[in-house]
């Protein structure tokens, strides 16, 4: 089995059970988004692949103890990937990319990789996919609160009293400023078509409320 199918297996066993919307359904979706720009953009195909698919190999720690799941993920995969000899600068450009891929923490990516990675993890939270997975993850946000106590400060929008409220809060600060904070002009191609959908959305929603 080749590092790539090493790496997805380990994240695999490590997301069994996530209980938001950074399951491998998730991972895949950023990676198969990654080697699509990367089509046009360029970048190192292998650095690509195993940051996209450890980018979010911290968040169960998050939901257990707070913090930030990009330092987790980048100390998981350091150390992930030193044990099957992968060189130590190809570790730390991996490392580094999954560092600066968080919306939240508002990053600066400093390699095409790792703008890369940041448009396709932005991207997977536009369009259809993203309109489900703003849902799902709020639910399992507020279950998290309920159960074990455990709040996002950066999803504060999750623990809104009235959902809808949180979810028109959410679709503010984040879907639609994603498209600002786009590096490359692929990832900006495929936003707007998606943010079309989600504004269609929307304006449906917000008919059958009224």
């Amino acid at each position: 089995m080749d590092l790539i199918e090493q790496t997805r297996e380990f994240v695999s066993g490590l997301l069994e059970g996530e209980p938001s919307t950074h399951d491998i359904s998730h991972i895949e979706r950023v990676e198969k988004l990654c080697l699509r720009i990367r089509e046009t953009e360029g970048g190192d195909l292998q650095v690509l692949q195993l940051a996209a698919l450890l980018h979010d190999a911290g968040i169960v720690r998050e939901h257990q103890e707070g913090g930030n799941h990009a330092v987790y993920s980048a100390e998981i995969a350091r150390q992930f990937l030193a044990e099957r000899g992968l060189e130590e600068n190809m570790v730390e450009h991996v490392a580094s990319c999954i560092l600066t891929h968080r919306f939240s923490r508002g990053m600066q990516a400093e390699t095409i990789e790792a703008m890369i990675l940041q448009d396709a993890d932005r991207l997977d939270a536009l369009g259809a996919v993203g309109i489900f997975r703003s849902l799902v993850s709020m639910g399992a946000l507020r279950a998290l609160k309920s159960t074990i106590g455990t709040i996002k400060e950066t999803s504060m929008n999750a623990y809104t009293e009235d959902p809808f409220d949180g979810f028109y809060d959410y679709m503010q600060r984040k879907p639609f400023r994603i498209m600002e904070r786009l590096n490359t002009r692929t990832a900006r191609d495929i936003a707007e078509q998606r943010l079309r959908i989600m504004h269609l959305y929307l304006e449906e929603l917000r008919s059958e409320l009224e």
